[in-house]
């Protein structure tokens, strides 16, 4: 079992890298006999990202906003969420290597969390890496990308570590404490992610069904989430969500396809994570199992 563990390990991150394209498309909850894992389609909390700036940097907050409301304005923004949502082509965007001499702009993130960032060999992608490279040239600025983990991510700006993150941050009254958030520029939700031939969920409609549901399960039971995001929330319960605290076990992984792939090793019974990677996760997985 152990090696079966790290075969399906080694094959799902070789998938991850070749599969990401039009993650968006219909077909991300795939409810056929052979899809080994499916998204029930119920949205579990309604939230905005927006990008996290360095406390410190007020000017950089102003900027950061009117380059969004430039870029919806002039249709740039549309254009960018038309490469993962619609018909548009991927733009691989390629971090410079930081230097204190330069006039660069430092980003950080957490490139597990397609479409919103990944990586394609030494490059990444993503809507907002492709923000970031725009912003960046907004300002006259070179573009530096690091990679950390996502619950890094508020301390590292508040300890100026780093000028912005960008990474599907849901904006939220206890990350205020550490970051300034720009305007909204995506409303997102969580979604439940369980194994193919799972029915427990099947003829839920609404989101209080599935509520129900997982509010009964017994503290027997772990969901996986990815540690420190909203679906980690949800389960452990937190009060500006209006989340009530499961009796399940939230086990935390450093991405969305760590949390799944430990689904599909029976580590965990279920997933919680943002809704669009929900569905590339399930659209990448389903595509290579059959």
């Amino acid at each position: 079992m152990k090696n079966f563990k790290k075969i399906m390990a080694l094959l799902l991150a070789v998938m991850f890298v070749f599969s990401l394209a039009a993650c968006g498309e219909k077909g991300g909850d795939k409810k056929s006999g052979n899809a080994a894992v499916k998204v029930i389609d119920i949205p579990l909390s309604e939230e905005e990202y927006a990008f996290a700036v360095n406390p410190n940097d007020s000017e950089l907050l102003s900027k950061v906003n009117a380059f969004l409301a430039e870029i919806k304005a002039n249709g740039k923004y549309d254009e960018v969420i038309s490469h993962y949502f619609g018909d548009g082509k991927p733009v691989e965007i390629e971090s410079a290597k930081e230097d204190s001499s330069k006039d660069q702009l430092i980003v950080v993130t957490e490139p597990g969390f397609e479409p919103f960032e990944y990586t394609e060999g030494n490059k990444y992608a993503g809507i907002d890496m492709e923000f970031a490279q725009m912003f960046a040239d907004y300002l006259g600025k070179e573009l530096v990308i690091k990679s950390i983990d996502f619950d890094a991510i508020f301390n590292t700006l508040n300890t100026s570590g780093a000028d912005i993150g960008m990474a599907g941050i849901t904006i939220k009254p206890d990350r205020e404490l550490l970051v300034k958030f720009s305007d909204p520029y995506y409303n997102a939700a969580q979604n439940l992610i369980v194994k193919g031939d799972d029915t427990t969920f099947d003829n839920c409609k609404t989101k209080e069904d599935v509520d129900k549901i997982l509010q009964g399960l017994s503290s027997k039971v772990k969901i996986g989430v990815q540690t420190g995001t909203t679906g980690n929330f949800y389960v452990e319960g937190d009060e500006d969500f209006g989340f009530e605290k499961l009796n399940a076990e939230a086990v935390g992984y450093a991405t969305g396809s760590l949390a799944v792939n430990a689904m599909i090793n029976g580590d965990v019974s279920y997933v919680i994570i943002d809704e669009a990677p929900a569905k590339c996760i399930v659209k990448a997985i389903n595509k290579f199992s059959n």
